[in-house]
């Protein structure tokens, strides 16, 4: 038994049995992962597959248990060279960060410039996704650290903390009907076209609920991934955007007012997210403390502490500590 073994009957998983894109994720050939697969089920006495002929179409039932055994082995696997390079190399490395672009625009620039500072021998590599990406992304072990508001609490194959919680506010242009509004309502948004995020992205489940209790239907006309773009539009008239509170900036966003919508749509809360199991090396712990300093060393690593987020559902905005860390790093 062998690791390349392992990892052949483990991307064989993730890849929905094409043997051809596990070849190409092991840098190997169709035929070495077929060979890979067999010795491993001679050597155990199982099929852990299915097949339609050569091949693969799920897994049998005692494949089903050995991948879950296979799993922890290749995690150990990664742990242990993780763990030798924080003794050999403890400030060198690559940290890499999965997040949404709201988070990657707007709540994370302060966190990177301070962390740089920090660690200028680790290397950043930020993928941006939507949320049900950054879950895949940690979970199979292709990301460090998870960062965004939808999805990560409900992987089980994740471990998932309260970073901090926001609201979405309404954007219009200068001079629209609703820019005068003392306290906006819902029926007052049916009547204008709405611009707001994706289905699972960024808080766009609480702007579906509330407009589902009221029983009522807005007109969205145009949905993207990203705050920048829904802006773009409102300021070229196409409608009112529904934004997180995080992504408006009166400074850069001059052509735009914003009304505030957080009697409107429930808070939302921004987590971060790491692996079950895996290793943590010095520089991913400081940086989750940096972007959520109310997160102890001791609940990240399991061993200890609550979560004062999570337990006392208290209000956070990254604004003032994050600008804090900032400062505390250049001086």
């Amino acid at each position: 038994m062998n690791f390349q073994q392992l990892r052949s009957v483990r991307e064989a998983l993730r890849r929905d049995f094409n043997l051809t894109e596990v070849a190409n994720t092991l840098f190997t050939s169709q035929p070495g992962v077929s060979r890979q697969i067999r010795e491993l089920e001679d050597e155990l006495g199982i099929t852990l597959f299915d097949r339609a002929g050569k091949r693969l179409t799920g897994l049998t039932e005692p494949g089903k248990e050995v991948i879950k055994i296979i799993e922890r082995l290749l995690i150990e696997q990664e742990n242990l060279k993780r763990a030798a390079q924080e003794f050999s190399s403890r400030d060198l490395g690559r940290l890499t960060l999965a997040t949404t672009h709201t988070q990657a625009r707007y709540a994370l620039p302060v966190v990177v410039q301070a962390f740089r500072q920090r660690f200028p021998h680790v290397r950043l590599n930020l993928q941006q996704g939507s949320p049900t990406h950054i879950a895949e992304w940690v979970a199979a072990g292709e990301a460090d650290i998870g960062i965004a508001t939808e999805s990560l609490a409900n992987d089980t194959r994740l471990r998932s903390f309260a970073g901090y919680r926001w609201s979405h506010v309404v954007v219009v242009p200068h001079g629209h009907p609703l820019a005068s509004v003392a306290r906006l309502t819902l029926d007052e948004l049916t009547d204008h076209p709405v611009i707001t995020y994706d289905t699972g992205l960024t808080g766009r489940s609480r702007i579906d609920e509330a407009f589902a209790h009221a029983d009522l239907t807005p007109d969205i006309v145009l949905t993207a991934m990203d705050a920048d773009v829904i802006k773009t539009y409102v300021a070229a008239g196409l409608g009112v955007g529904i934004i997180a509170s995080v992504a408006y900036d009166p400074e850069e966003d001059r052509k735009l007012v914003a009304v505030s919508a957080e009697h409107l749509f429930a808070s939302n809360m921004t987590r971060v997210a790491i692996r079950k199991g895996a290793y943590l090396r010095n520089f991913a712990l400081s940086f989750i403390e940096m972007f959520a300093p109310h997160l102890s060393r001791q609940s990240l690593l399991g061993t200890g502490g609550g979560d004062p987020l999570e337990s006392h559902d208290a209000t956070f905005t990254p604004a003032g500590p994050l600008r804090s860390i900032a400062a505390s790093a250049q001086a």
